[in-house]
């Protein structure tokens, strides 16, 4: 299985640069992925495409202000650091920009003012691909959040100003540990989630925290070739309880996003409630916990495309994404979503 196979035409004036000004006013491409009709609706009308007894599972990530900047203690040249999501209790690995040896220090720079601060990370050990450990003198998602920015997919082509440290947020959001948004939460409201629960929709939330990975290219030709990246994940007993039962009385469970998916399929694959998730979805996936699907639109050739088309069926989510791009719908993080059911 080819890698170009999943492809499609992206135009940059279709790329969402900013995030909506009101929370939740996107709109939604319903796709029925057994007969591939389309509907075009909005986010926020979401709840007329569910039914009451639907299971709805959020990921309750909380995304890092993980772009830290630096200069060198030994002579001032700045770095950039993206610290990486969290593993385990300590978050201890970096991405870099520029040359860096094991045993440098750097002095971390408050991105708002641009002084430096007396924080200090020291480089310990060089992994390869941009990629080291570090340690400082308080954790580095501290740091992180006290003087750091945003961490904007590298497609936005800006910098993070004040509206992102809200909007690239989920409102419900509360572990930290993630170095990127789960997307296809950003344009949920606590008004439609009291609409959900109001229709009878039970929401259940689980814990993945997401990583830059999510947005690495595959280097490979072949979709097989390719490794995924892990990420750690906790699945609560409750949620299990609720998905459980949802299948035993032939509710309906839906993911919101694909970081939700991803968790949910590996538990339904080796039973594991917490640990790292590391499975790859693509076309002949079978799919045993997820029956629908509310997720932001891809950029072409990604994992998180081939996981959409291994749901949805490339035959009706490469017409779609056409539509969507005809129609004026604005795609990628802060973009617009589908509900495929």
């Amino acid at each position: 299985m080819l890698v170009s196979d999943y492809n499609y035409d992206l135009p940059e004036e279709v790329i969402a640069q900013h995030p909506p000004k009101i929370r939740g006013t996107t709109r939604l491409l319903a796709l029925n992925r057994k007969t591939g009709e389309i509907t075009d609706s909005h986010y926020a009308e979401l709840d007329t495409f569910l039914k009451p007894g639907d299971l709805l599972v959020l990921n309750d990530t909380k995304v890092m202000r993980s772009r830290v900047f630096t200069e060198r203690e030994s002579d001032g040249h700045p770095r950039e650091l993206v610290v990486l999501e969290r593993h385990s209790k300590n978050i201890d690995h970096v991405m870099y920009r520029g040359k860096l040896h094991a045993g440098e220090k750097l002095i971390v720079k408050n991105v708002t003012t641009d002084k430096k601060t007396d924080d200090v990370i020291e480089i310990q050990e060089i992994l390869g691909n941009g990629i080291a450990t570090a340690k400082a003198n308080r954790p580095l998602e501290e740091i992180a959040q006290d003087f750091g920015n945003v961490p904007l997919p590298p497609y936005m082509h800006r910098d993070a100003e004040p509206e992102d440290v809200e909007r690239y947020q989920t409102v419900w959001a509360k572990d930290f540990g993630s170095a990127a948004a789960p997307t296809a939460s950003l344009n949920m409201t606590k008004e439609l989630l009291r609409k959900l629960t109001d229709k009878g929709v039970v929401i259940k939330y689980l814990t993945l925290h997401v990583g830059l990975g999510t947005f690495l290219p595959i280097r490979s030709d072949e979709v097989e070739g390719h490794k995924m990246h892990s990420e750690w994940f906790q699945i609560p007993t409750d949620t299990l309880e609720a998905i459980k039962k949802a299948k035993a009385e032939h509710r309906r469970v839906i993911a919101v996003g694909t970081t939700v998916t991803r968790t949910l399929e590996y538990w339904a694959k080796t039973g594991k409630t917490e640990g790292e998730d590391d499975i790859f979805i693509y076309p002949g996936f079978e799919f045993k916990a997820i029956d629908a699907l509310v997720t932001n639109f891809h950029a072409p050739k990604s994992t998180v495309l081939m996981l959409t088309a291994a749901f949805a069926d490339w035959k009706n989510l490469k017409p779609a994404y056409e539509h969507a791009i005809k129609s004026g719908y604005k795609l990628l993080s802060y973009g617009d979503s589908m509900f495929i059911y």
